[in-house]
């Protein structure tokens, strides 16, 4: 097939996949979305968030770190680190991250609403993302890897131990793993979405990621803390480490938290 020349004047590929998906993943008028109470039954039949029944439980501490600054001084601070230092973090600071990330902030039930509200928008309140925590040695809490719970506000350890050599194999940049206190793995039951808004779901879910991220970033500066936020991974590794199956479940976002060096200065 002959290239396609753009309105620069450059020659690209016509087969290029993301323009396939955002066009078929584009809302039509004439899209039949499934009826409200066929929603709210299904919504019914799925859990809010994987259980892990069985694996040891860490309750996440209250009162929870305050944050050290205000939102306003978050949002100007805020940058990503070149370099991260794995400063020891408290069980009270983790708390604080993944409340911010992913929290429950009211519950609505009682109105009707079959899932109480989260900490960042969600596209028909589905939330189809999970929160996995992997911890560095030396941390108040013991080095492994994590699963949050927002409705129970606990952890649940699915692995013992330091996993850097393992982590560090699923990402671009593998000396972040080293640097890091704490890897925040946000991945994504896509079917939570998909069932109501189809391939449209796909976007959402991706959209919903950023919303996460960005908490991340915001408490992580109101503790004094810095992130790296990663996109250069490879998927089949991560979920491999994480134990997905990669296709109904899979890691979309990675946010690295430690201490900020100030040997370089921040990106953006």
């Amino acid at each position: 097939m002959k290239p396609l020349i753009d309105p620069l004047g450059a020659e690209r590929d016509a087969n290029l996949l993301w323009e396939t998906f955002h066009e078929n993943s584009k809302i039509s008028v004439f899209d039949m979305p499934p009826s409200d109470e066929d929603v709210l039954s299904h919504m019914t039949e799925l859990a809010e968030s994987l259980e892990y029944r069985g694996y040891p439980v860490v309750e996440l501490v209250r009162p929870r770190a305050p944050l050290a600054i205000p939102l306003d001084e978050a949002m100007r601070r805020r940058a990503t680190a070149r370099h991260l230092a794995a400063v020891p973090v408290s069980l009270s600071m983790v708390a604080t991250l993944l409340h911010s990330a992913y929290g429950i902030s009211r519950d609505q039930r009682s109105l009707g609403y079959p899932r109480a509200f989260r900490s960042v928008p969600s596209a028909g309140a589905l939330y189809p993302l999970e929160l996995y925590l992997y911890v560095a040695p030396g941390m108040e809490l013991e080095a492994g890897l994590y699963h949050y719970h927002p409705s129970h506000e606990h952890l649940r350890l699915l692995r013992r131990g330091g996993l850097s050599d393992a982590i560090c194999g699923t990402l671009v940049q593998p000396h972040i793993v080293r640097e890091a206190s704490l890897m925040i793995f946000v991945t994504a039951l896509f079917g939570r979405s998909t069932f109501k808004y189809g391939d449209r779901g796909y976007r959402f879910a991706l959209i919903e990621a950023g919303h996460v991220a960005q908490n991340i970033n915001l408490a992580a500066t109101g503790l004094e803390l810095g992130c790296i936020n990663v996109g250069g991974f490879y998927d089949r590794r991560i979920d491999d480490v994480l134990d997905l199956d990669g296709l109904t479940h899979s890691t979309i976002y990675v946010v690295a938290v430690g201490k900020p060096s100030h040997e370089t200065a921040a990106t953006g």
